[in-house]
């Protein structure tokens, strides 16, 4: 049997970045080959995935990054089941490389998709397995979203220093002249801010389902059940309306200036930068 070396060892552990005695024993059962000591510790860390598939994965790190063009951006999550594993050097390094393969998948969006990207040889399944190992925790994908604009505009991303949540915002303009304005830019960091902290359903009344609809209709019929019946549909109606107002991203009052909407806000940013701006889509993301 091949003597297991500290060097060899120490080897594998800059490798694999496994625990010493993980690596030791790995190597003892490949008989001190290297290459089938990864394969066996990769083994463990499906084992490990396997066992744990019933777990719940509350806990983790929400990540962003833009690409080179400012034409690209993506947000994601990587979930895992304690906050203690989530801050662990391993786990953040590993959310820290999700967004890259984020930006290297040639597809929107999808886990599968995404988690069989590869990047300098490695796919995205193969980290996520070799994090398990490591944690000895389930760890899994939880959101993605890729966005591309193919005209003027900018993406705007805010992601919360916990690093808990985080939204990303797609914003048109007339120009790209007008997207790289001071105004807008700060203006698309804001409302971004501004989505984490609100959390709206949708962008406008357009995007809440009618089923949602409907029940709010019906909470808000049975909260004036004794009221007159000729008066009911306009109550009713003034509920909507409100629930419009607090749900719909763009119909609610900015966080940081309750006297405008967060229309009014892209409005007066793309006036002052001289043209005009329209948030197409958003998307807000959260662990824990």
């Amino acid at each position: 049997m091949a003597e297991i070396t500290t060097d060899l060892i120490v080897k594998l552990r800059k490798t694999s970045g496994q625990g010493m005695m993980d690596c030791k024993n790995a190597l003892t059962e490949a008989g001190g080959n290297i290459e089938q000591a990864l394969v066996i510790l990769r083994k463990k860390g499906l084992a490990t995935l396997a066992k744990r598939a019933e777990r719940e994965t509350t806990e983790g790190l929400v990540v962003s990054k833009t690409g080179k063009n400012g034409k690209t951006a993506v947000l994601a999550s990587l979930c895992c089941e304690t906050d203690f594993v989530a801050r662990s050097d391993a786990f953040v390094a590993a959310a820290d490389s999700l967004a890259d393969y984020a930006l290297a998948c040639s597809l929107d969006e999808g886990a599968e998709n995404l988690l069989s990207t590869s990047l300098n040889g490695k796919k995205l399944n193969d980290v996520v397995t070799e994090l398990v190992s490591k944690t000895g925790e389930k760890v899994q994908l939880g959101d993605y979203a890729k966005y591309n604009l193919n005209g003027p505009g900018l993406i705007g991303i805010y992601v919360h220093f916990n690093r808990k949540v985080g939204t990303m915002l797609q914003i048109e303009t007339d120009t790209d002249a007008i997207a790289d304005a001071d105004a807008i830019r700060h203006t698309a960091s804001d409302i971004a801010m501004h989505i984490t902290a609100a959390k709206p359903l949708a962008l406008d009344k357009t995007g809440i389902s009618t089923q949602t609809i409907e029940q709010e209709k019906a909470i808000a019929a049975a909260q004036i059940k004794d009221k007159p019946a000729n008066i009911m549909d306009k109550i009713v109606e003034g509920k909507l309306k409100k629930f419009f107002a607090e749900n719909c991203l763009l119909e609610q009052q900015f966080v940081k200036d309750n006297t405008k909407t967060v229309a009014q806000v892209l409005a007066d940013a793309a006036k002052q930068a001289g043209g005009s701006a329209k948030i197409t889509k958003f998307v807000r993301f959260g662990v824990g």
